[in-house]
């Protein structure tokens, strides 16, 4: 790994440890796990949507996974972006086991293990994207640090700020890397469509509560969390299966930059002939 690399990771380490000692720890809260919808509806399954809802990951997961590997469906080149996804597929459909394990009886102890799978999904995705977007060989033997970050991560339990970088860092990376800088492969706006799903999720979960209410006690905003946040894996899927190499090196950004410049030289020419048709209009009468 050469210096600028090394000094790269040096610099995040240190402005890690510069904000956890700063910044006030957060504590678990126990209303947390008091979740607005705790029916028991069928098969004696206690919290039954907010478990039922985990179904999509496990699903998603294993067909993710088997691509990876059947007749090299996704067309993995390279033996980090395997790694990397495969980490990713596993952790997407751990998260059916952990998630349901806890939702069955929220608690401190079983909450753990639902956050474990979803750290080494994150973990996974960052990985994936220095490889892409950054280095190969520097992302490639970052999948298990990263995923060991993760893990541990959680394992600060009084304190939520590990486990906070690890959830929110990649929500602000990924979204500007995609947008900023040039693409190894085409179908980038998948990752754009698979952040906002997350967004979305985040913003259900916050307003659980309201949106069990405003649905006349249907539907939680918990549940609708875990299956907007499954299209963030559906989307990456379609990405894998869609995607092809590119050919241009362009950012999104230069793509979109480029596209509206030639919006607006069409419009110029537009009124250009316009103004000319109306005075050669003047002229004849």
């Amino acid at each position: 790994m050469g210096k600028a690399k090394l000094f790269a990771w040096g610099v995040a380490i240190v402005i890690f440890l510069v904000l956890m000692i700063v910044t006030p720890s957060i504590p678990q809260s126990e209303e947390y796990h008091n979740f607005a919808d705790q029916r028991k509806l069928f098969f004696g399954i206690p919290n039954t949507l907010n478990v039922v809802s985990n179904v999509p990951y496990l699903v998603v997961g294993v067909v993710g996974l088997i691509l990876c590997y059947h007749g090299n469906y996704f067309r993995l080149s390279l033996e980090g972006e395997l790694w990397g996804w495969s980490c990713f597929f596993v952790g997407v459909a751990a998260v059916a086991f952990g998630s349901s394990y806890y939702h069955a009886m929220p608690n401190d102890a079983r909450l753990v293990w639902d956050r474990l799978p979803m750290t080494i999904a994150f973990t996974s995705i960052v990985a994936i994207f220095i490889i892409e977007r950054i280095d190969e060989k520097t992302g490639t033997t970052s999948i298990a640090p990263l995923i060991v970050a993760g893990v541990l991560s959680i394992l600060f339990f009084d304190d939520l700020r590990p486990y906070a970088v690890v959830q929110f860092l990649p929500c602000i990376a990924i979204p500007l890397m995609t947008i900023l800088m040039p693409p190894m492969y085409s179908h980038s706006t998948y990752w754009l469509w698979a952040a906002a799903f997350y967004l979305l999720a985040k913003v259900e979960e916050a307003e659980d509560k309201p949106i069990y209410k405003f649905t006349h006690h249907v539907v939680s905003g918990h549940t609708l969390k875990h299956l907007c946040a499954a299209m963030v894996p559906i989307f990456l899927t379609l990405m894998l299966a869609k995607r092809s190499v590119e050919t241009e090196g362009k950012s999104l950004f230069h793509k979109w930059k480029s596209y509206w410049i030639s919006i607006k030289e069409n419009q110029n020419k537009a009124e250009t002939i316009e103004c000319e048709y109306a005075v050669v209009s003047t002229m004849t009468e």
